[in-house]
């Protein structure tokens, strides 16, 4: 009875556990966002996947506008991911010197496809 009562509990939770659906395909993105993409390989990729949903020297991209809290435990919105963007947190840098707002808009852009 125990060993039923817990298999059930963990179909239940299994079930809820979504998984975050894939990336928009490059081939798909618009210019906006391909510029994203082209900004991202500048700037981030060397900490964070963006078509991996793995960690590398920061957590991955993946589904990051999907899920209700950004890595961080902020909000996934636009404000809360530019702050991190432009101010860095924790062991990511600022890059609020590396970019201008337009590179930051299409970033941004290229986030929400993930």
């Amino acid at each position: 009875m125990i060993r039923a009562s817990f298999l059930l509990l963990l179909a239940c939770v299994l079930a809820g556990c979504k998984s975050v659906p894939p990336p928009t395909p490059l081939s798909e993105l618009n210019a906006q966002q391909t510029h994203g993409h082209a900004v991202f390989q500048a700037h981030c990729v060397a900490c964070h996947n963006d078509r991996r949903d793995a960690p590398l020297n920061g957590p991955s991209m993946v589904g990051v506008f999907k899920k209700q809290y950004l890595p961080s435990g902020m909000p996934a919105n636009d404000e809360r991911a530019t702050a991190t963007i432009v101010h860095g947190r924790n062991m990511m840098p600022a890059q609020g010197n590396t970019m201008d707002a337009q590179d930051l808009d299409d970033l941004l852009a290229y986030l929400h496809t993930l």
